[in-house]
């Protein structure tokens, strides 16, 4: 088994939701909708939100938001790559240069590592729960959101082959996807886990799962 980073999954990055807000730029009408929307989601934890709320946080009209946005899922859909594009960028810059197995790690550790505040951990909740129907509405955006961490997955997956750490013959697209959603879906993952065996599942769980289907099987874990 690769070893922990010595970095603390959290140093020296802030969360994908505070990145957010601070990029957002309160000039551009589109991000003032984004971050009242992120704004309410860090209050409530709930997507349930109507357009109307959004509307009347940024201090703008519901001509205004029609005018950028079709639907409540297109803002946030907006949002969500946001978040995934900054984390995305600085996941890679935290696994570039380590050995495969490493940076699967660290990857999965960045990805599971929990929400340090109240509001972050409502906002984390709310749009996991949301990923659902965001997948379901608009699948094509949805999936081009996602595109950048599978393809950070797929790149590790390669360098893993070509060090000798993961075996060859790996389909990467397919395996990348999956790696990608069991790691997105940790929160689900640690409540489930409690639920069905009292043991939350946790990132060394995740990376342990994953990096099993990339070694052989005389290889260690």
């Amino acid at each position: 088994m690769a070893k922990r980073s010595g970095r603390p999954p959290g140093e020296g990055a802030r969360t994908a939701a505070t990145d957010a807000v601070v990029d957002l730029d309160p000039e551009s009408r589109p991000k003032r909708f984004m971050k009242s929307a992120l704004a309410i989601l860090g209050e409530t934890g709930r997507t349930d939100f109507t357009v109307l709320e959004v509307v009347e946080r940024s201090k703008t009209s519901l001509r205004s938001f029609y005018q950028h946005f079709s639907t409540k899922d297109e803002l946030l859909l907006a949002l969500v790559d946001k978040i995934m594009s900054e984390s995305t960028r600085k996941w890679r810059e935290d696994t570039t240069g380590l050995p495969a197995d490493e940076a699967l790690r660290v990857l999965i550790d960045r990805i599971c590592t929990p929400a340090e505040t109240t509001t972050q951990d409502k906002v984390n909740r709310g749009l996991t729960s949301y990923n659902d129907r965001l997948a379901e509405a608009l699948p094509s955006e949805y999936a081009r959101v996602l595109a950048p961490v599978h393809e950070l997955i797929k790149d590790i997956i390669h360098r893993g082959v070509d060090e000798g750490t993961f075996r060859t013959g790996i389909d990467v697209d397919a395996t990348a996807a999956l790696i990608m959603q069991s790691a997105l879906g940790a929160m689900r993952l640690r409540v489930l886990g409690a639920e069905l065996s009292g043991v939350p599942v946790d990132a060394d769980h995740i990376y342990d799962f994953c990096v099993s289907s990339l070694q052989s099987r005389r290889d260690p874990v």
